[in-house]
């Protein structure tokens, strides 16, 4: 039945659990990574390469997708899934956080938000409803509503509270424009940096009847350990009977720590961003493929990865792509790195099905570990149109 959501393992260590998350175009198998299409494309591959990996979902942006090529083309088209010739789940997000980071170019009322076009500067108007009636026209599998993302460090906490009140105000108005069947809706956990106000908001939205709920508001800067203590806040109020979706995202020792805290759904441009500036994951940690000490290292990427581009191509070719500004260099770059974060998501499931998920725990943190003085949760940008 589309919409339903199993718990199908539970870590006898953690919160982490395995699920079974019926969308129209699919199951999909929790805990998963969403890789992030922006414009209706994970950028440097396509649709099939997407599908080679095992992808089972991916992200659309709204506010990408509404500026161009429009949600009423893309309707007319036969709909997102058409358009990108995608057959699995999609997940668009509000254009919410989006609109929130063109500080300069918008102004939030209670009715919703006037921005203006990062593209051309023409202005538009978003509003919960019509956040809702974009995404019905994309047809993704799961639709967020509007919510306001603060940024990190935030405004006082009357500020942040107001905020959040508006955020719980504009779900509710979601929930009653939202017709479509065959596609689920999930409300949006915000309060800041504030465990009270987190508490709070988990506890309001639990209330009403969401098919899930995304944490949003983090991975906005602020230090791991801070998201974690707000995780172990927000997951304890949440129904355990619907899926749970960490917002933005993607670094494997992230991951794995919110799995640890009940977190079922993940995304994150992080994987494809560092792999386009030429940045891959290894066992090791990550690698700046660029650097002068690989202009002749024949090793893969990784010795211990069985993708296709480690089997085939060395570190010094990879250098050579990107010092020549070849696109073969970033595509390799990104298809490698998704998988190593979606064969990660698979070890996880089993690990935890095999109650040996403290192991895979630290194996992810190994291979991203934390950088000294770094202060968020990913080390790419965050507060930008494109995350």
């Amino acid at each position: 039945m589309v919409g339903s959501f199993e718990v199908t393992a539970q870590d006898p260590t953690s919160a982490a659990r395995c699920g079974r998350l019926v969308t129209a175009h699919g199951v999909v198998e929790t805990p998963a990574f969403m890789p992030v299409g922006t414009q209706a494309t994970v950028k440097t591959l396509s649709s099939e390469d997407l599908e080679e990996l095992g992808a089972t979902m991916i992200l659309g942006n709204t506010y990408h997708l509404y500026l161009r090529p429009g949600a009423e083309r893309i309707d007319r088209l036969g709909g997102l899934h058409r358009f990108m010739s995608w057959s699995r789940g999609i997940l668009t997000d509000s254009g919410g956080f989006q609109v929130m980071s063109l500080s300069s170019l918008r102004r939030v009322d209670e009715d919703g938000v006037t921005f203006r076009s990062h593209l051309d500067g023409s202005t538009h108007r978003l509003t919960p409803e019509r956040a809702i009636q974009i995404q019905e026209l994309l047809g993704s599998d799961v639709a967020m509503v509007l919510d306001e993302c603060l940024p990190y460090p935030g405004p006082p906490p009357e500020e942040v509270e107001a905020s959040l009140r508006r955020t719980e105000r504009w779900a509710e108005r979601a929930l009653r424009a939202h017709r479509r069947h065959d596609q689920l809706l999930f409300g949006i956990v915000q309060g800041g940096m504030e465990p009270d106000l987190r508490r709070q908001a988990a506890r309001h939205l639990a209330q009403m009847d969401f098919a899930g709920y995304g944490i949003g508001g983090l991975s906005v800067g602020e230090p791991k350990e801070l998201m974690y203590q707000l995780l172990d806040v927000i997951t304890p109020e949440l129904p355990p009977d619907r899926p749970r979706y960490l917002m933005g995202v993607g670094s494997p020792d992230a991951i794995a720590e919110a799995v640890a805290r009940g977190v079922d759904l993940f995304d994150s441009v992080l994987p494809t961003r560092i792999a386009r500036h030429g940045t891959v994951f290894t066992r090791q940690g990550p690698i700046t493929i660029k650097n002068a000490r690989y202009a002749e290292d024949d090793q893969p990427i990784d010795p211990q990865c069985d993708c296709k581009v480690c089997r085939r191509y060395s570190r010094a070719y990879l250098r050579h792509l990107f010092n020549a500004g070849e696109s073969l260099g970033p595509r390799l770059g990104t298809y490698h790195n998704l998988y190593v974060l979606l064969r990660l998501m698979e070890r996880i499931r089993a690990a935890i099905r095999q109650g040996t998920f403290a192991q895979v725990r630290q194996e992810a943190a190994a291979l991203f570990p934390p950088r000294q003085g770094s202060p968020g949760s990913d080390p790419a940008p965050t507060t930008e149109v494109n995350r």
